[in-house]
């Protein structure tokens, strides 16, 4: 049987991720972690603009690596479920979403992120089983939360905090930002890495066969008081 490998993404996001790895190989166990099950709270005050789960959007793209890159698929594992509050008046955000409830491979995603082609539904599933258990272990670390704050006051970019699968890091993230009424629209796109979350890359065949470490997100935030 050829062997896939297949990919995930946080991302949250961000992650989340969102990160895939082979449907078709498994990867050494890892020590359990502590489970950290409570949803992250949210500090939004009563005039914060608050975000429209299902008008939302956060997707990453994760791409394959090496010699025998053929041999795999891309991926795109996405969220519209994503909760959370954006405070123009002091100029932060902050987001969450459930990694279970990230979709794995959506036609219509992977059609905006250049993917021509599409993983037979073998593929997707093999691919949640391993992102959801073996590599983002999400009934230990189900959520994933960004806070962000508008970098010395501009408007055009964020100092982000992402804190997936138990590790914080912070990015420089590029932002669109758009008043339309009552509502608020802002996206955007920036990558990270796999190994800043303290992942190892799945890589077969002495890395022949590999995920990439960048991992590609992209954001559409809607926000409505």
């Amino acid at each position: 049987m050829r062997k896939k490998i297949c990919k995930w993404t946080f991302a949250a996001a961000f992650l989340a991720a969102a990160l895939a790895i082979s449907a078709c190989s498994t990867q050494p166990p890892a020590p359990p972690p502590q489970p950290e099950t409570a949803a992250p709270a949210l500090r939004g005050s009563q005039s914060a603009h608050r975000v429209v789960a299902g008008e939302s959007l956060i997707a990453i793209t994760v791409r394959r690596g090496g010699p025998l890159a053929r041999m795999g698929h891309d991926h795109v594992v996405a969220t519209r479920q994503v909760e959370g509050f954006i405070e123009l008046a002091q100029g932060r955000t902050e987001l969450r979403f459930r990694l279970d409830q990230l979709t794995v491979d959506d036609a219509a995603l992977r059609k905006e992120a250049g993917l021509e082609t599409q993983p037979s539904a073998d593929a997707i599933d093999g691919t949640r089983r391993n992102m959801f258990g073996k590599v983002l272990q999400a009934d230990a670390y189900p959520w994933v939360q960004v806070r962000a704050s508008f970098e010395q006051g501009m408007k055009d970019r964020l100092r982000a905090e992402i804190t997936l699968h138990g590790v914080t890091r912070e990015y420089k993230v590029p932002l669109q930002l758009r008043e339309d009424g009552a509502t608020v629209l802002a996206s955007g796109a920036f990558t990270v890495r796999q190994t800043d979350f303290g992942i190892t890359p799945f890589a077969v065949f002495g890395g022949a066969l590999a995920v990439k470490d960048e991992l590609e997100l992209r954001f559409a935030i809607s926000a409505r008081r």
